[in-house]
């Protein structure tokens, strides 16, 4: 249930709304929003039920919350949320691209990309260290030598860095060096991962699993809400159908109906969903004319030597390109492309 508060409500009303909470063993979630603050609750829904909230000073209205999903509901905030990571704002005013490679190979290739990718317009660089490949014998990633190079390709070149983590032995370590923690689509439903993730205070993107309901990604992200952090950006990145055309089937309608039942900014990643990058430039343009806050896409200075998904991975050149088209759409539907 929700507890919308009236413009009277105080500090200490809303404080007594929570010990009372705190008595029948309910957690309560306080969201201030521009023009409202509501308090969400999770417990036994009998015994919250049970007290009178609508009697309490400061208490406007209480609202039963049918979906299971609650914190991460747009019947929890309705106001779509805006996820502030240094001077970059997600969310829908704007329309934040996050590029890079893969995976962090060496040096040379992730700094020479990063310089590429901010001098084109991305604010946000990508890269992965730990790499969860089908084949063990794939390559998996530099680990944390590759978590170095991608602070020092932020360094170099301006750019907040984002960076798988799979295990959670590996949070802490991945926390010290990147801005945004990603979560890919095998472990979307790694549980003991999600709740880690929602004790820490930097934003999280989680991506769809490639077999997953928009309900199941919902509830995933739910997992990192309960435990406090409510930083999430949600990711669609195609998934798995009888289609074999592409990698996975790119899932844009998604993105209008999760905006419709949830207030969590949404990206998409046509790199992955396609795994074609012919295709990767025309599903940018269509994410943003459905409404994505932003694209998550692979750029690599030299696909044909890349170790891994060198087939989706742009060219300098053709990203230079893409960024281009996105800005002249860009003022067609009224988004900010920094």
């Amino acid at each position: 249930m929700v507890i919308v508060l009236n413009d009277q409500a105080t500090e200490a009303d809303i404080q007594l709304i929570i010990e009372k909470l705190h008595t029948v063993g309910a957690e309560a979630h306080v969201s201030r929003g521009q023009f409202k603050t509501v308090i969400g609750v999770i417990g036994d829904r009998e015994k919250v039920m049970e007290i009178p909230f609508e009697a309490y000073p400061g208490v406007e209205k209480v609202v039963p919350i049918m979906k299971p999903y609650k914190l991460v509901s747009r019947d929890f905030k309705q106001e779509l949320s805006v996820i502030k990571v240094g001077d970059v704002e997600i969310g829908p005013r704007t329309f934040t691209v996050i590029a890079g490679p893969c995976s962090v190979e060496s040096e040379e290739q992730i700094l020479s990309a990063a310089k590429a990718v901010r001098a084109s317009g991305a604010r946000v660089f990508r890269g992965g260290a730990y790499k969860p490949r089908t084949s063990p014998y794939s390559f998996q990633g530099l680990g944390e030598e590759g978590l170095a190079l991608l602070r020092k390709a932020r360094d170099e070149a301006g750019l907040l860095v984002i960076s798988e983590v799979l295990d959670v032995r590996d949070i802490e370590t991945v926390v010290e060096y990147v801005d945004i923690l990603q979560v890919g689509t095998r472990n979307m439903q790694n549980f003991l991962l999600l709740k880690e993730l929602g004790k820490i205070d930097k934003p999280v993107l989680l991506k769809r699993g490639m077999s997953s309901t928009i309900e199941e990604w919902l509830m995933a992200a739910e997992y990192i809400a309960k435990e406090g952090n409510n930083q999430i950006i949600l990711c669609e990145r195609g998934i798995r159908t009888f289609e074999s055309a592409t990698r996975n089937t790119l899932d844009l309608s998604a993105i209008p109906i999760v905006h419709s039942l949830s207030h969590l900014p949404v990206i998409v990643d046509p790199s992955h969903a396609t795994g074609r990058r012919d295709l990767v430039s025309p599903l940018c343009r269509g994410a943003m004319a459905v409404g994505a806050d932003g694209v998550m896409v692979e750029v690599h200075p030299n696909p044909s030597q890349a170790l891994c998904d060198g087939p989706q991975s742009l060219t300098l050149e053709e990203f230079d390109e893409m960024m281009r088209s996105l800005k002249v759409l860009a003022s067609s539907f009224e988004r900010i492309l920094p």
